[in-house]
């Protein structure tokens, strides 16, 4: 079919085939990233922890959350250079990998969406997702989706920029993606841990092609602002 062959071509562009790879860094800038890193994922993890535990209305979570941006942020702009990086579309043009990570984005969000079908009628799951979100409807929603978007940049600077280039070889795409899902683990919600893993594999697959963090960027911000947006609504008219 036409629409298969046509996203079988987009998918291996975007996420298989290599295009623009880093240079190799010398052995002392890796193991000054891998010190940076070392620090910043423990530093940034027990952050992240503690905003997420703040109670839903309080103006410190904004405070906090933008803490934790600053820790990434801070971590992947001391380990070393960062890279915009470079795509190539399915038909053998150059791009900057925008569209392509704004397209991974939506497929990504739309996965996700389909799965709050089954996460709210399970309690269990439901339960912690909802508090999670509880933010976004007891704050200002304008201001929570601005705090995603700083977060979703510092994260990707930092995870898809200095974790992904202080690894080696194959470590590079599982390595920085267990780091980044093993971020969220003090949130206590095991599906944020979940979507760290899916998100964290997709945005590594991109840097591993464009050799840099716009791409993936994009990708990240189009996932959280839809989750943010569009996921509430949809468990609470499941929920009801």
């Amino acid at each position: 079919m036409p629409v298969v062959r046509e996203l079988r071509a987009f998918l291996t562009a975007s996420l298989l085939l290599p295009v623009d790879p880093a240079p190799a860094e010398p052995p002392a800038v890796r193991r000054r990233r891998r010190l940076v890193v070392a620090a910043t994922v423990a530093l940034g993890a027990v952050a992240l922890g503690l905003a997420l535990a703040i109670r839903p209305g309080d103006p410190l979570f904004y405070a906090a959350t933008l803490g934790v941006a600053a820790i990434w942020t801070t971590g992947a702009l001391a380990s070393g250079p960062l890279r915009l990086g470079r795509g190539v579309t399915r038909d053998g043009r150059r791009s900057r990998g925008v569209l392509q990570g704004f397209l991974l984005g939506i497929i990504l969000l739309a996965i996700f969406l389909a799965g709050a079908v089954v996460v709210a009628r399970i309690p269990l799951l439901a339960g912690p997702v909802e508090g999670l979100l509880a933010h976004a409807s007891v704050g200002s929603l304008g201001i929570v989706a601005a705090v995603t978007a700083v977060n979703g940049l510092a994260e990707e600077l930092f995870f898809r920029g200095a974790v992904y280039s202080a690894l080696e070889g194959r470590a590079t795409l599982i390595g920085s993606t267990a780091l980044y899902a093993a971020s969220t683990l003090f949130s206590g919600v095991p599906l944020l841990t979940f979507a760290g893993v899916c998100l964290g594999l997709l945005t590594a697959a991109q840097r591993r092609v464009t050799g840099g963090v716009l791409g993936p960027m994009t990708s990240h911000l189009t996932w959280s602002l839809g989750m943010l947006f569009l996921l509430p609504p949809i468990l609470t008219a499941l929920g009801g």
